[in-house]
């Protein structure tokens, strides 16, 4: 069975007329129309917005990360942090009150009493100034019901679930927000204008996600998206969009896998492998909220300019930090994914079940069972013992560059 065949496979066959249609420039539009800009470029008009700021408040990781993706329209059609309404309609119904899909809240949250409406708040972060924020609506949010409906569960076992509850304060904010400078990371972000601009030419755009180094079978799952049945493979690019923002607490920091990143691609093009391929860095704060969290992973990618994106079995996934058990079930995110691509306007590209075998290399689990080929295996918990231990670990898993490098920091 060819590879066209495996993907077809992937996706349920009363979907395949729905993947079939071409969606070629439909991504072109960002969501909600227009892609929001709120960044000023003039230093007098950023120094005087800055002087005319109520109070001044240091801006946290994961806030930076939202600051960053509203003011340079990653998060379109947002033009600052979401009121009570907004909030409430995503929360209830992953839509803003305009009626435009939308997978999760972006809010302030703060627990001070001195930022109130009609003051406007000066963001820094690292000493920097970044943005200010015209604070327009003030709020306690129902934080129990905000977990339930966005994560399908309260339970502080869930990621997502501990951020709301340690780590974001009990008080929202909302209002315009005017960016003044971009967070400065170790990690390079482009905003989605420059990105538009570096796969400009191209038919059609498969965005890949991830948040972990990737080893082999991750770049063998995001180079064969471009053979996709509802990709125009002969005019097809694909553009690697890690996230590097915080994740959950035992991932790798965000520092140590852009510098995975970036060896990686060197190796790539030093093999001739890169004419395909375009690399750009996502400040997004990850909550591990499954289908949610995949449309909202879709919605910035069309900001980006991008056709396609690719759903991961089980994408944004957690389980429970007690029983170890899945919150989500390995194909939730895939068809959540396609019940909401035609509105969206970016077609889903189902990952394959890739296994690697020593006959034919990586190929999908169901053709390595019919042709009986037993399956290479190397667990995650082996595979950081042999790298703690300075051990081999074999070059179909993972690429030797990206070891070096994860050696050296973990």
């Amino acid at each position: 069975m060819g590879l066209l065949q495996q993907l077809a496979r992937a996706a349920a066959p009363a979907r395949r007329a729905a993947l079939a249609r071409s969606t070629r420039g439909m991504a072109s539009v960002p969501h909600g129309g227009t892609l929001i800009d709120r960044m000023v470029q003039d230093p007098k008009e950023k120094e005087e917005l800055a002087k005319q700021a109520d109070v001044t408040v240091e801006l946290t990781e994961r806030q930076s990360c939202d600051v960053e993706l509203v003011c340079n329209g990653a998060f379109s059609p947002l033009s600052g942090f979401m009121n009570s309404g907004d909030y409430n309609s995503v929360v209830e119904k992953y839509r803003l009150e305009n009626g435009n899909l939308f997978g999760l809240p972006v809010v302030y949250d703060t627990d001070r009493a001195d930022l109130t409406p009609g003051k406007k708040a000066l963001f820094t972060y690292k000493g920097e100034n970044i943005a200010v924020l015209d604070i327009e609506d003030r709020w306690t949010p129902d934080k129990v019901k905000e977990a339930k409906q966005c994560f399908g569960t309260s339970e502080l076992e869930h990621p997502g679930t501990r951020v709301l509850a340690f780590e974001r304060k009990n008080t929202y904010l909302g209002g315009k927000l005017t960016g003044l400078n971009t967070p400065k990371r170790i990690f390079p972000c482009a905003s989605p204008a420059e990105v538009r601009q570096l796969i400009e030419g191209y038919d059609d755009v498969v965005a890949f996600q991830c948040r972990n180094p990737l080893h082999q079978a991750h770049y063998n799952l995001a180079i064969r998206s471009l053979d996709a049945p509802n990709v125009n493979t002969d005019k097809a690019l694909l553009l690697i969009n890690p996230t590097c923002g915080p994740t959950q607490e035992d991932d790798i920091s965000g520092e140590v896998r852009y510098h995975t990143y970036v060896v990686l691609e060197k190796e790539l093009i030093e093999k001739g492998l890169g004419e395909r391929v375009r690399w750009a860095y996502l400040p997004y704060s990850m909550l591990m909220a499954g289908p949610r969290e995949a449309l909202q992973h879709m919605m910035i990618r069309k900001n980006f300019g991008c056709t396609h994106f690719v759903v991961g079995r089980d994408m944004a996934g957690s389980k429970s930090s007690i029983t170890g058990e899945d919150y989500y079930g390995p194909y939730d995110a895939q068809d959540f994914a396609h019940s909401i691509s035609e509105e969206l306007g970016v077609q889903v590209v189902p990952s394959l079940n890739l296994v690697y075998t020593e006959e034919e290399g990586y190929i999908t689990a169901d053709v390595a069972g019919e042709k009986g080929y037993k399956p290479l295996k190397l667990s995650g918990t082996e595979f950081r013992r042999r790298l703690r231990a300075g051990e081999e670990i074999p070059e179909w898993f993972a690429f030797k560059s990206v070891v070096d490098v994860l050696r050296q920091h973990v």
